[in-house]
């Protein structure tokens, strides 16, 4: 017997508004605009009473507490759209059905679930369905006492925070937990212990589950971001290690005596054996023999019964596992048993990491963990003392100095973003896919972009620059009215900064993205207007690698010019011109590789491989650069003793450089006329007679 009440212009139901149709079985209420409360006993011992559904009843704000109890048959109850501004009351229940459905759905003004919400609704397996509504926080203890089959809370997008506490005191449960398109940071770590579906998706606020450990029996996820599904790879090599150990204690059962007890049955699935849940290593377990199987029709599978302490670490209740003789047996293999000896069954997990992504670290290997550390410490200090030596110098600020700065800082930048990947990866080692969501798309990854493609482009087209100014010193040496002074150089560069701000803005602005990679480079080119900068900034490097190969070959033929005498360190000049142009070349094809495979949209190479152009090569320049273009030079060595004669060091050497300066002004001006007869060619070249005013070119 079924009753249909539509529009029935009721401002109540009022107590045993139904008693005398004790065989009703369906209790349907709709689009009721009047309908503002249910008093006490409104249903009220209706013995076979299945179900009950209240839909759009937007008046209805109170239902009392007693308004539903005593309903042993109950199956369903379904409160859809009504105005109710508090979780309603529904622990008189009392219903006996093993499989109850609670479902409240569409309820704007009901911000919270309170503690015990639940407990006495029924005593059997419980499945509560709350979605749509305007949950902002689930207490603790709101599921205590209850068996719990699914909890289903997905559009609830206000609900910001579970509590930890919220599954403490439930008899069990839940085995599936649905958060998906909620506003939920965190998840609780206690009470996963059953959970073997988790549905997440479109939880964009949910950057980090708890602790792999919590999830023992997960079998499916269905997640938001694809680097947590890496954790659960974990879930399975530890899964299957143990499961290895516990099932090959079979072939020692029949020599030892019995310390373990053992039962046979037939479980649906696989599942986890934590580490902390092995006893002292000395107890050896002895499986009994099992009962005669005939009439299973599936696999063998095994209950294990651990003996000793648990672990501190404990997730869940926190609760020991017991001896299975000290408590009922059917509570204990509901509780405390774990399915062993069957096949390795991964976690069913989406979606799953991309080629851009996989799962690793951020440094893939402990070799890389090392050398980025290396390269960033020595592009950092190397790049500070070039700085150092070069402000601090007593000299005016010449071309070649003012040059060397800028170069300097932009390696240093590129020293400042190693140092930030090494960090990061040192911090997240072993566990980077419970913080790649924070570190990809927080500050810290765009901040990392940033001083990688400034650092990297500025320090391209310094070098462009300088190597520039060298050609055109030697092709325009007789040509005074040519030289180039500092007014011509800052102009140059300081284009050269809007032009790799801008470059490096652009991704932080949306175009493009530094976000797609661990490794924060601008790799995202979903959209045509990423796509045309990702190919800008490769040709820009690829049209500066051009130029400084031309601008090198034209040098090496001016040295080898009939106009200038020949030199016996041509071959030398030679070999500097190409060590110069093979560091350059090292620097490009990381760059070329990345912005290749992200025009493609799929790598090359492996994002695994490519981290080792990132920490061998991409930063190669920058470590070589303070080397080859100013420590290495006898200018440079000069700055460097007269600054530590003012400390009271190398007083004798530093006397040595202030007197070939103070030679080389004399010589300037008394033998100007002998100068001006010889090829200035030879004194930009000739490793003997090196001004310290002026850094020399890295080819002597």
């Amino acid at each position: 017997m079924s009753s249909w009440l539509l529009d029935t212009q009721l401002t109540t139901i009022q107590q045993d508004a139904f008693a005398n149709m004790v065989n009703i079985s369906l209790i349907h209420i709709s689009v009721d605009a009047t309908l503002k409360s249910l008093d006490r006993h409104s249903f009220y011992n209706l013995m076979r009473l299945t179900h009950i559904e209240i839909r759009n009843a937007r008046s209805l704000t109170y239902i009392h507490p007693q308004a539903f109890e005593d309903l042993p048959n109950l199956k369903y109850l379904g409160l859809f759209n009504t105005g109710l501004i508090a979780f309603p009351d529904l622990t008189r229940i009392h219903s006996d059905d093993n499989n109850f459905i609670l479902e409240i759905v569409d309820h704007p003004y009901i911000t919270e679930i309170p503690a015990n919400s639940f407990h006495g609704i029924t005593s059997e397996a419980l499945t509560v369905m709350l979605y749509s509504n305007g949950f902002t926080e689930i207490h603790p203890y709101a599921f205590n006492g209850t068996k719990l089959n699914a909890v289903l809370l997905h559009r609830n997008r206000h609900l910001v925070r579970i509590d930890e506490r919220v599954f403490a005191g439930a008899i069990s449960g839940p085995t599936l937990l649905d958060v998906s398109e909620t506003s939920v940071t965190s998840l609780p770590t206690r009470g996963l212990d059953s959970l073997r579906e988790l549905k997440a998706q479109n939880t964009w606020s949910l950057k980090k589950l708890p602790p792999i450990k919590a999830f023992r029996h997960l079998t499916s996820a269905e997640l938001t971001y694809p680097s947590h599904c890496c954790g659960f790879k974990s879930l399975k090599r530890r899964r299957g290690y143990l499961e290895y150990l516990i099932c090959n204690l079979t072939a020692l059962s029949e020599q030892q005596h019995q310390k373990l007890s053992v039962s046979l049955f037939q479980a649906p699935s696989c599942q986890d054996y934590p580490n902390e849940g092995v006893g002292d290593p000395d107890e050896e377990p002895v499986l009994a023999e099992p009962p005669d199987h005939g009439h299973f029709s599936g696999g063998l599978h095994y209950h294990a019964y651990f003996g000793g302490r648990a672990d501190d670490g404990e997730v869940g209740f926190g609760e020991t596992l017991k001896n299975p003789q000290e408590d009922l047996g059917q509570e204990f293999e509901s509780r405390y048993d774990y399915v062993v000896c069957e096949e390795d069954e991964e976690v069913d997990c989406t979606p799953v990491p991309d080629e851009f992504n996989p799962c690793e670290d951020v440094m893939g290997s402990a070799f890389l963990r090392v050398s980025v550390w290396l390269v960033s410490l020595l592009a950092i200090v190397g790049n500070l003392l070039v700085l150092l030596i070069l402000l601090s110098s007593h000299y005016k600020l010449s071309v070649s100095r003012f040059l060397m700065c800028n170069l300097a800082f932009a390696d240093l930048c590129m020293g400042v973003y190693l140092l930030l990947i090494a960090s990061v990866d040192q911090l997240t080692k072993a566990e980077y896919y419970n913080h790649a969501i924070d570190w990809q798309m927080g500050p810290g990854c765009g901040t990392a972009g940033f001083f990688t493609v400034f650092a990297s482009e500025l320090s391209v087209y310094t070098l462009t620059v300088i190597t520039l100014e060298r050609w055109h010193a030697i092709t325009f040496a007789m040509r005074l009215d040519r030289k180039l002074r500092l007014a011509h150089a800052a102009g140059a560069m300081l284009a050269g900064w809007l032009l790799c701000l801008l470059l490096a803005l652009l991704p932080l602005a949306g175009i493009s993205s530094y976000q797609k990679v661990s490794i924060c480079l601008p790799m995202d080119t979903q959209s045509t207007t990423a796509q045309v900068y990702v190919v800008l900034v490769l040709v820009l490097n690829i049209l500066a690698f051009i130029v400084i190969c031309g601008c090198y070959a034209k040098i090496y033929c001016a040295v080898q010019s009939p106009h200038c005498r020949p030199s016996s360190k041509d071959a030398n000049i030679a070999k500097r011109m190409a060590v110069l142009i093979f560091t350059d070349f090292l620097c490009v094809a990381p760059i070329s590789f990345y912005a290749l495979s992200a025009v493609l949209d799929r790598p090359l190479i492996t994002v695994s491989n490519s981290k080792i152009l990132l920490v061998l090569f991409y930063p190669l320049n920058s470590c070589a650069n303070p080397f080859l273009y100013a420590i290495f030079t006898k200018a440079f060595r000069g700055d460097v003793f007269i600054l530590l004669s003012k400390m009271g060091f190398c007083q004798h050497r530093a006397q040595v450089f202030r007197g070939q300066t103070v030679s080389s002004k004399h010589s300037s001006i008394v033998g100007r006329g002998d100068q001006d007869r010889k090829d200035p060619r030879e004194t930009l070249l000739n490793p003997k007679q090196p001004p310290t005013t002026r850094y020399p070119p890295p080819l002597t």
